[in-house]
Parts: C-alpha cells; sequence; structure tokens
C-alpha cells in the first residue's frame, strides 16, 4: 500500500575539483557567462565576489537563473538522469527538471568560481522504507489496479539527496 507522494531532490557542486568533461563544462560556461552577465550589476567592475554582489544588489540574485542557460545545453545532454544516483540495479535515477545554483564567484580568480545543480524529480510513490533505502515507484500509483504489480525501485538515501515534496496518501 503506497505510503506518500514525494519528489526528491539531489544537489550536485562543481569546483575546483571537477574531474569529467561534463563538470568542467559546466565550470568554464557557467564562469565565462558570469563575467559577462555580473557587468549589469558591476559596471565599474570594482566588486569581486558575487556574494558581495548580491550584498550590494539584491536584483543580482537574477543571475542564478540567467547563468543557468549559458549550461542548459550540457545538462540536457544528461537525458533527464542524474548519473550519480542510481538504483539498485545501477540505473540512473531520472530527474524532471532542474535549478542551476552559484555558491561563490569571483571574476578576477576562476578558482573561486563553484555553482551547483538541483536536479528535482518528477513524482514518486513512496511505499516503504528500508534503513536508508526508499522503496519508490515512479509517478502515481495510486491509480494501479490493486490486483496488479508494480514496478518498484530501491532508492538509497545520500548526501546531497532531499525529500523536496510530501503528500501523505490515506
Amino acid at each position: 500500500m503506497p505510503k506518500a507522494l514525494i519528489k526528491v531532490s539531489y544537489k550536485q557542486n562543481f569546483d575546483t575539483g571537477a574531474t569529467t568533461d561534463f563538470e568542467k563544462n559546466i565550470l568554464h560556461y557557467s564562469y565565462q557567462e558570469y563575467k559577462m552577465k555580473q557587468q549589469a550589476y558591476n559596471p565599474d567592475g570594482t566588486i569581486t565576489t558575487f556574494t558581495t554582489l548580491k550584498a550590494k544588489d539584491g536584483r543580482a540574485n537574477s543571475l542564478h537563473y540567467k547563468i543557468g542557460f549559458a549550461v542548459i545545453g550540457i545538462i540536457e545532454k544528461l537525458n533527464k538522469t542524474i548519473t550519480i544516483i542510481q538504483d539498485g540495479e545501477q540505473q540512473a535515477i531520472k530527474f524532471d527538471v532542474h535549478r542551476f545554483e552559484i555558491i561563490e564567484s569571483d571574476i578576477n580568480n576562476p578558482e573561486k568560481h563553484k555553482v551547483a545543480i538541483h536536479y528535482i524529480s518528477d513524482d514518486l510513490t513512496l511505499y516503504e522504507t528500508f534503513g536508508n533505502y526508499l522503496l519508490v515507484a515512479y509517478g502515481d500509483t495510486t491509480t494501479v489496479e490493486a490486483d496488479k504489480p508494480t514496478e518498484t525501485f530501491l532508492l538509497k538515501v545520500q548526501p546531497g539527496m532531499n525529500i523536496v515534496a510530501y503528500k501523505e496518501l490515506q
């Protein structure tokens, strides 16, 4: 019997420790775009860090969204899968939407550029928990006929993963 409908998110951080082409491309293209776009809030170039820029001009928070466009093509190559999070059979978990975040940056030092992508799943039906594992199924399976089995999988709860939506079922 299903217990709840949930959505999970996973936050993947990108910094100087990037090793894969995917990670390096996310850093490179987002940094290049950041250096360009931050000029709208910092025309004289006196503010070097993103934290200081946000403190001076709250509108700079829109850079999260604007810079995200520079990497959308790279993220689309993931084919809506979170390759870092896998089920019990080493299959990548699907995500529905993503959100880009600038954690910190410095227009004079690309090594201080740190960003994150939050991957957010579509609805998952939560059936049970076993220690650090969630027994879930993709979608809302509450309308599936009671006498038919539902395809489920185990999802291990791990650092960077969070349940971001929860609706208890009766």
